[in-house]
């Protein structure tokens, strides 16, 4: 994948009255990761990156999920989920607004942007999280 700037977005947060703008994590990794409730391998990648979330360097590293409101059934399921496995920071998208500026073709996507906002790796829900956790590692 050629290396570009990750499209800048702010989108509010599922759980709080309030929103999150890309760039002012410019300077840390960047792991964003698309989802929706009903995705079978949402629910196997979502505990994984949670674990690996809560075990990271957060100065170094900021974990955000994005629920992708135009691929979900409902604002309860994606909050339901949400209360059930989730800690991390995890935002609404306005419909697949978002998801689609980062050209996603399916949930769990997952990007990983450097320090300096470029997108360096993306992928897919074929990819397991070892293959994520290596390209992660690789930037710490």
């Amino acid at each position: 994948m050629s290396h570009v700037q990750a499209p800048n977005f702010t989108l509010n947060y599922l759980n709080k009255n309030e929103s999150y703008c890309l760039s002012d994590d410019f300077g840390k990794i960047v792991v964003l990761t698309f989802w929706a409730s009903w995705c079978p391998d949402c629910s196997n990648d979502m505990p994984l990156k949670e674990r690996l979330f809560q075990s990271i360097d957060s100065d170094k590293v900021k974990f955000i999920t994005i629920n992708v409101s135009g691929r979900e059934r409902s604002k309860a399921d994606a909050i339901r989920y949400f209360n059930s496995f989730m800690t991390q920071p995890t935002l609404v998208d306005n419909g697949i607004e978002v998801y689609r500026k980062y050209k996603c073709l399916g949930v769990p996507t997952t990007v990983i942007i450097d320090q300096n906002g470029t997108i360096i790796n993306q992928f897919t829900d074929q990819a397991n999280t070892m293959e994520i956790m290596t390209a992660l590692t690789q930037l710490i």
